[in-house]
C-alpha cells in the first residue's frame, strides 16, 4: 500500500503524517478527538470521492467522512484509517427563479446562508455557520426557520450519492426513493452525499432575539409561563431558554416582519413580568445573516465537549424542577429549542427523521481545556441529563455520542430501523460507512 498509487487513483490533494495541512485537516470541533489518519483526501469532486472509497476498500483502510467536523464523537477522524475531506467541495449555487440551492457535500451553512440571501431567499440551517451541510441534514437539521419550512431533510430535493461500491447516483423521490427516504435523518450510513438539491424560501432577512433573564431558583414561575406561551406561538417564533450556572434566559428568536416580532415579544415580556421581574432583557434586532453567525467560536476548534440531549414530548412542570435543580458548579449549559410547526406537520413516516411529536429539544453540554477535567465532566454531564431521562421521549440523532444500539433505538422506532436496516442491506451490506451513529447490516 503506496502513497503514489493513492495519488494516481485520485485527482485531490493526498495528505499524510508530517505534511503540511494535515494536523489542521485531522483538527475537528471537540479537542477531545486527536486521532491520526493514515491518509487524508482532500477530495475535489465525486469521482475522487468514489475512487478513494475503492482504494480504502482495496486496502481495508476504515472510511471517515469530514466536512464541518461538529459531530461530538469525530467519527470523521479514522485512526490509521483513509479520511475523505469533502471541504474543497464547498460550492453553492442558487437558481432564484426556481428557488433551489445546489450545494456542494463539503459546504459549511454559512455559504449556503450568505449565497441564498443575496437572492432574499433561505432554507432552515443550523445556529453555527461553520457546521457542515452535510452532517447536519443527513441527521434532520433543526435551525431558526424549522418551525416556518420544516427541518434541514424535509427541504432536499434530492441527493447525489457516491455509494459503498463506488458507484454516483441520484436520490430523489422520484429515483431510488427508500434511499431518498433514509437520507433525510438517517445519517451517513448509506453513502458519501456529494451533493444536496435544497428547495428555498422568500426570506426577508430580518430576526430579533430576546431573552429575559432569571435566577436558577427563581426561575420555576416564569418558566411555566414561558412554556405556555410557547404552544400558541406564531411559526416564526423559536421559543429557547439557555442556562449557564445560575443564570436562566427564557425567550425567543424571531425571523420575519420586524413589527410583528415586536409585538410578539413585548407580549412575552409582559407575560414574564407578571409572574416575576427579570434581572434583565436583551432584546437585539438583527440580520438573518447575523443570528446565523452569532454563536460561532473562531476558537471552537480548541475546546473539549461532551453533551447528553433528549427529546421531551411535554415540558411539564416535573420537568422544569429537574431543569432547574442547579445545584453542583460543575453542571453542563442547557439549551431548550421548541419543535412543534412545520416540523410537525410532516407525517412521521415521511422520513427517517423521527419524534416529531417533539416540544422541545434538550442539550446539555460543556466545554473545558484542561484533558485532566475529562471524566468529571463528562460524569457531571451523565449525571444531570440522566435526571431527565424518565421524562424523555428520545433523542436527536445528531447529539447522541458513543450511545451504539440503545441509542439508536432512543432515536428511531422499532419500524423505522427495520426500514433502515433494509436500505442499508441493499447500499452498504458490507458497513463500509460504520463511522456513524451506525445502521448494521442485517448480515452484520
Amino acid at each position: 500500500m503506496t502513497r503514489a498509487v493513492l495519488e494516481q487513483t485520485v485527482g485531490g490533494q493526498v495528505l499524510a503524517p508530517g505534511d503540511d495541512g494535515y494536523d489542521e485537516a485531522r483538527t475537528v470541533w471537540n479537542a477531545m478527538v486527536d486521532r491520526h489518519p493514515r491518509f487524508v483526501v482532500r477530495c475535489s469532486d465525486a469521482a475522487d470521492v468514489a475512487a478513494a472509497l475503492r482504494y480504502a476498500r482495496e486496502h481495508d483502510l476504515e472510511v471517515g467522512i469530514r466536512c464541518g467536523g461538529h459531530g461530538i464523537v469525530g467519527h470523521a477522524v479514522p485512526d490509521d484509517g483513509l479520511m475523505l475531506d469533502l471541504r474543497p467541495m464547498g460550492g453553492v449555487v442558487v437558481d432564484p427563479m426556481t428557488r433551489r440551492a445546489r450545494v456542494q457535500g463539503g459546504a459549511l451553512l454559512g455559504a449556503l446562508d450568505v449565497a441564498a440571501q443575496e437572492h432574499g431567499l433561505a432554507t432552515t440551517a443550523g445556529n453555527v455557520s461553520h457546521t457542515g451541510v452535510g452532517g447536519l441534514t443527513l441527521g434532520g437539521g433543526m435551525g431558526w426557520l424549522a418551525r416556518r419550512h420544516g427541518l434541514s431533510c424535509d427541504n432536499v430535493v434530492s441527493f447525489e450519492v457516491v455509494t459503498a461500491d463506488g458507484s454516483i447516483i441520484r436520490a430523489s423521490a422520484d429515483e431510488h426513493p427508500e434511499l431518498y427516504w433514509a437520507l433525510r435523518g438517517g445519517g451517513g450510513n448509506f453513502g458519501v452525499v456529494t451533493e444536496f438539491e435544497f428547495a428555498l424560501h422568500p426570506e426577508p432577512g430580518r430576526a430579533i432575539s430576546a431573552e429575559f433573564h432569571y435566577p436558577a431558583g427563581q426561575a420555576g414561575a416564569p418558566m411555566r409561563r414561558w412554556r405556555d406561551l410557547s404552544t400558541t406561538a406564531p411559526r416564526e417564533a423559536t421559543f429557547s431558554a439557555t442556562i449557564g450556572g445560575q443564570d436562566v434566559a427564557l425567550g425567543l428568536v424571531w425571523v420575519g416582519d420586524p413589527e410583528t416580532g415586536a409585538a410578539v415579544i413585548a407580549e412575552l415580556d409582559a407575560q414574564l413580568t407578571a409572574v416575576a421581574e427579570p434581572t434583565s432583557r436583551v432584546v437585539e434586532p438583527m440580520s438573518y445573516l447575523e443570528l446565523q453567525t452569532r454563536e460561532d467560536d473562531v476558537k471552537g476548534y480548541t475546546w473539549r465537549r461532551y453533551w447528553k440531549g433528549h427529546y421531551f414530548g411535554v415540558l411539564g412542570d416535573e420537568v422544569i424542577d429537574a431543569v432547574l435543580a442547579r445545584d453542583a458548579a460543575d453542571l453542563p449549559n442547557v439549551s431548550l429549542q421548541a419543535y412543534g410547526g412545520a416540523i410537525a406537520d410532516v407525517p412521521d413516516e415521511a422520513t427517517a427523521f423521527s419524534r416529531r411529536d417533539a416540544a422541545f429539544e434538550f442539550v446539555a453540554a460543556s466545554l473545558w481545556k484542561d484533558a485532566a477535567e475529562d471524566e468529571a465532566r463528562m460524569a457531571a454531564a451523565r449525571r444531570y441529563a440522566g435526571t431527565m431521562d424518565r421524562f424523555a421521549s428520545g433523542a436527536y440523532v445528531n447529539v447522541l455520542g458513543d450511545d451504539g444500539v440503545a441509542g439508536l433505538r432512543r432515536a428511531y422506532s422499532d419500524e423505522k430501523l427495520a426500514r433502515l436496516t433494509a436500505v442499508k442491506d441493499e447500499f452498504d451490506p458490507d458497513n463500509v460507512f460504520h463511522l456513524n451513529q451506525n445502521i448494521r447490516p442485517s448480515a452484520g
